[in-house]
């Protein structure tokens, strides 16, 4: 029997991902990855596939999808309601699925990206070592549509014996951290104190490349700055004002200047502020963005 599953219903975006491809940005490509990496890796853990491995990323209305072989499957990230053909299914747990039924992702009530992974994982072609679909530089397979047969990998390791796998809500206001540089002497006075004490609010243009948020706009001295490489996290402003961070599909350079990045633990968090959220952030010197050793 085919260990396939097919596509019944897209969702407004739902793209292949793992945990992406880091480490080719001095060839002009970015990481990529799940916009919600703790989710994903939970997913897996949940299925017993390995913490890495490829699955779906929905984004506010979920997915439906077809199996064509028996296998177990489950949902985290943004809460959403799960069923197997028709029925309840749990959500931040594992269930088995039967050749033949339709599972079906309903949409977010909080957050904007659940995560789908299935036993034996996502088996579409490597692009330079990831199955991660960038919506930027459009490497990587391309956003799910209906119709799309999705090949899944052998089954490795049994799920684990847990019945629920406690995960956060996400938030409706998050404080997140930014840590100051390498431009932060291109804000004013007025432009750090704004920096800290506003409730940015998530903007409806954001998406996987960016979080884009509306406030004040900060004040900056004037000047030109040539094209600088970027990083996950960094949280840049234009010439708006209005100051956006940069997600999993972000550029690789930038010529408007970087004030600050967010640690990768809150850049998670960030992948699930759905438009209308409020953003504070806690502005501090010093210390690292990324994990030691991570790639951009």
């Amino acid at each position: 029997m085919s260990r396939t599953v097919t596509v019944v219903r897209p969702g407004a975006l739902t793209t292949v991902q793992d945990l992406g491809r880091p480490g080719f940005a001095h060839l002009g490509v970015g990481r990529s990855g799940a916009c919600d990496e703790p989710a994903l890796r939970l997913a897996n853990r949940l299925v017993g596939n390995p913490e890495p491995a490829a699955g779906l990323e929905t984004t506010l209305d979920g997915v439906a999808l077809r199996f064509l072989a028996d296998a177990y499957a489950a949902v985290t990230g943004a809460p959403a309601p799960v069923r197997v053909d028709g029925r309840p299914a749990p959500w931040a747990a594992g269930f088995g699925v039967r050749a033949g039924s339709v599972v079906e992702i309903g949409p977010a009530s909080a957050g904007v990206r659940s995560y789908l992974a299935i036993s034996g994982a996502i088996a579409v072609p490597e692009t330079l070592g990831s199955r991660a679909s960038d919506v930027l530089s459009g490497l990587g397979p391309a956003p799910l549509r209906a119709g799309d047969e999705l090949a899944l990998g052998a089954p490795g390791e049994p799920p684990p014996p847990v019945g629920f796998a406690p995960f956060p809500a996400p938030e409706d206001e998050l404080v997140v951290r930014c840590l100051l540089g390498p431009r932060e002497d291109w804000l004013l006075t007025a432009g750090r104190a704004a920096l800290g004490r506003t409730a940015w609010v998530v903007q409806s243009a954001s998406n996987r490349i960016a979080l884009r948020l509306g406030g004040p706009a900060l004040a900056l001295r004037r000047g030109e700055l040539p094209s600088e490489g970027l990083v996950l996290g960094a949280v840049q402003v234009p010439p708006s004002g209005e100051p956006l961070v940069f997600l999993a599909d972000h550029p690789v350079t930038g010529g408007y200047p970087v004030i600050g990045v967010v640690p990768e633990p809150d850049v998670w968090r960030l992948g699930q502020a759905r438009p209308g959220a409020r953003i504070r952030f806690l502005p501090r010197h010093g210390g690292h963005a990324r994990r030691s050793g991570q790639a951009p």
